[in-house]
């Protein structure tokens, strides 16, 4: 792939006393590029989506953003740093608007005396979050509409949209269509293709393999702590994914490094 690396962890390890959740995990995500991020229950995938995402440093190995060596306190130095993730909870807030959500944490405030005072640019936050969403292809009736008043799905793609919205480099989703329905799920699909055409790198964590095989690029295989297999999506089927998630004999041994 031609594009820039723009977020790669080299050789991380990360234990927990004397389990060692990950083992030598080596990864490049680019410019534009959707990682489908698969492998069964322990295989891996929370501990390194939690190093990626500043919310555990790695026993050992090196993360670099825009190829400068970088080392994570918090997950929110990683989202100030444009690491926006997304996990299974969405994190939205069912009793606010859709663009009181979009904008929670980030509130835009009155011009002069009136934002010194602590009032909120409501109507520019509706404004400027229908435009958002509308720019990822969400299609919400009305931003100043209560998030609870959405579906399943609508809502999984503001939180989505959200993160496409503020993030600037990177988008990490933690099974982002579990439990939602096709037509639900297929809103989500379409929000991650609407990152990848926004230049943003997206690593995708699901256990629904047909959206990894739909959505995504390339696939990174986790079993039992380490990078098994990482290859472009184009080489895999459904049953030679399986295979490769389980281990059976018909997965090919080792790991394929895609640049």
């Amino acid at each position: 792939m031609g594009a820039e690396v723009i977020y790669e962890v080299r050789d991380a390890s990360k234990s927990y006393g004397s389990v060692k959740a990950l083992s030598g995990a080596s990864l490049k995500l680019h410019a534009g590029e959707v990682i489908g991020l698969v492998g069964d229950n322990g295989a891996g995938k929370s501990t390194l989506v939690k190093v990626l995402s500043g919310a555990h440093q790695p026993s050992e190995g090196t993360i670099l953003l825009d190829g400068e060596e970088r080392t994570w306190g918090s997950p929110r130095e990683a989202l100030e740093a444009g690491i926006e993730t997304l996990y299974q909870d969405s994190g939205l807030a069912p009793h606010l608007t859709v663009s009181q959500n979009l904008f929670l944490g980030r509130e835009q405030m009155m011009p002069g005396i009136l934002g010194k005072l602590g009032f909120l640019a409501r109507k520019r936050m509706e404004v400027q979050g229908h435009d958002d969403l509308e720019r990822v292809g969400i299609a919400v009736p009305a931003s100043n509409r209560p998030v609870s008043a959405l579906s399943g799905g609508q809502r999984q793609a503001v939180a989505i949209g959200r993160a496409v919205s503020w993030a600037r480099k990177v988008i990490i989703l933690d099974e982002p269509t579990n439990h939602l329905g096709a037509r639900q799920a297929g809103e989500v699909l379409n929000v991650i293709r609407a990152a990848k055409a926004k230049g943003l790198g997206v690593i995708f964590i699901s256990h629904t393999l047909p959206h990894v095989l739909e959505v995504t690029d390339r696939i990174v295989v986790l079993r039992l702590g380490r990078i098994v297999r990482d290859a472009p999506t184009s080489q895999f089927t459904p049953d030679s994914l399986i295979a490769a998630i389980t281990g059976s004999a018909d997965a090919e041994p080792g790991p394929t490094s895609a640049e």
